[in-house]
């Protein structure tokens, strides 16, 4: 089963540079396949609705290719996961406990509430990020060039989503010293 989750990971990751790489050489028709493929397997394989949704969204994306011949919804499909990630982040906000403070209370099942708190403000960073990534993958899927949409969706994001993760860890580091400073002070 680990061995799925990873391959779905890489297939995933790996989904704008194939997409740059296979319009070089097939129709917008056949990549279609793959992302109508790609759809069918996470939605038949994944136990949480949310990726069920990003499925079925994804296999539509296919389809509108499928129809049209036009490359423009292959390039949306990361817009789609955004906008997914900020749904699933931002409704934890409004229904907690937030999506953080339940990762969070796996580690520390009694999460003080400083320690809510700093969860919460950390899921509403992940919402803005969401936001303004998913609107730069919107504005490289609809002005920038296949290479550039490609960059961005393939490397860039990554790099910041990785940015976040680094600084919110060094973040948690001063916060959880700064409680244990006045919690021992």
């Amino acid at each position: 089963m680990l061995w799925r989750k990873w391959g779905f990971g890489l297939l995933t990751l790996s989904y704008p540079p194939v997409i740059y790489l296979g319009l070089q050489h097939f129709s917008p028709r056949v990549m279609a396949l793959a992302l109508l493929a790609l759809a069918l397997l996470r939605a038949g394989t994944s136990r949480q609705a949310g990726w069920r949704v990003v499925a079925l969204l994804a296999a539509g994306l296919a389809m509108v290719v499928m129809a049209s011949d036009h490359a423009l919804p292959l390039k949306l499909y990361p817009v789609v996961v955004n906008v997914a990630m900020l749904c699933v982040f931002g409704w934890t906000l409004w229904h907690p406990p937030t999506l953080v403070e339940r990762l969070a209370r796996m580690r520390e099942p009694d999460l003080p509430p400083r320690g809510v708190a700093y969860t919460r403000r950390v899921t509403q960073v992940w919402c803005v990020f969401f936001a303004c990534n998913g609107t730069m993958a919107a504005i490289t899927a609809f002005a920038a060039s296949d290479r550039v949409w490609a960059l961005y969706n393939g490397a860039i994001a990554y790099g910041l989503i990785g940015a976040m993760f680094a600084g919110e860890w060094l973040v948690r580091q001063r916060v959880m010293a700064r409680g244990a400073e006045n919690r021992h002070g």
